[in-house]
């Protein structure tokens, strides 16, 4: 089973680390609580294109990257080719020998087919002891987007698009970490609203960058009209004298292999 989906699979790398910086920026604040330590064995899991992979690199840990998305991988290692980076699916992956920690940001809710089974593969992948810290979208994240997008694609005479991502509850994602054999050190649960400053289309900026594969099968004629309706409901909300601002909320945990 894979975590791959058909927008993971054709990532723009190169607009997703320049108008889509700040996924990696908001990021760094994990790396600190991760605190990586010289000498340890930390696997980054959905890796993108490594900007965090190199950040923990720096604190002297050695670190493998893994995602699901060829583009990503491929600019990662081009970008930092003295690193280790491979392609790897969250739900479906081995390593040869246990790691000190698995660190991702904002990658496990796209990994939203099995989340148990990303959490069993985390949890075989680290030694007893080892730390999961991670960053995703919670329950709420990104709410004013998605029912833009379902009330345009609605209106368009569309089906309602089938959202890709899982955002769940603190408590729902706490219990299904308990239940896969960690005992949960740290959750944080924040709203995040955050400015999408490179993005002059606004939110349809953000569909085609985060949903491009539910534009796949929208007629070529509707695919402007569509975005525009999606910018003209999430304006009132999102749009600021400053520019677009994306709902975001996030849940952020440290747990630890029991």
């Amino acid at each position: 089973m894979r975590y791959e989906t058909p927008s993971l699979t054709r990532w723009n790398a190169r607009a997703y680390d320049s108008s889509f910086g700040y996924v990696s920026a908001q990021g760094v604040p994990l790396v600190e609580l991760l605190d990586p330590q010289p000498g340890e064995r930390v696997l980054d899991l959905g890796c993108g294109t490594g900007v965090l992979t190199a950040e923990i690199a720096k604190r002297g840990a050695s670190v493998l990257g893994i995602d699901g998305s060829t583009a990503m991988i491929e600019t990662a290692i081009a970008q930092y080719p003295g690193l280790d980076f491979t392609i790897g699916y969250g739900d479906d992956f081995t390593v040869a020998q246990p790691y000190d920690a698995v660190f991702s940001n904002a990658a496990l809710h796209w990994m939203s087919r099995d989340p148990d089974a990303v959490i069993s593969c985390v949890r075989m992948a680290l030694r007893p002891g080892g730390r999961f810290v991670a960053e995703l979208g919670g329950a709420g994240n990104c709410a004013t987007l998605t029912s833009a997008m379902r009330t345009a694609w609605r209106e368009h005479g569309l089906r309602e698009p089938e959202l890709p991502w899982y955002f769940p509850t603190p408590a729902e994602y706490a219990l299904r970490l308990e239940k896969g054999g960690f005992t949960v050190r740290i959750l944080e649960y924040v709203d995040r609203p955050t400015p999408l400053d490179e993005c002059p289309g606004g939110a349809a900026d953000w569909v085609r960058m985060f949903a491009g594969s539910l534009l796949d099968g929208v007629p070529p004629a509707l695919v402007e009209p569509l975005l525009r309706r999606v910018n003209e409901l999430a304006a009132p909300a999102l749009r600021r004298e400053s520019g677009w601002v994306a709902d975001y909320v996030r849940l952020r945990f440290a747990a630890v292999r029991r």
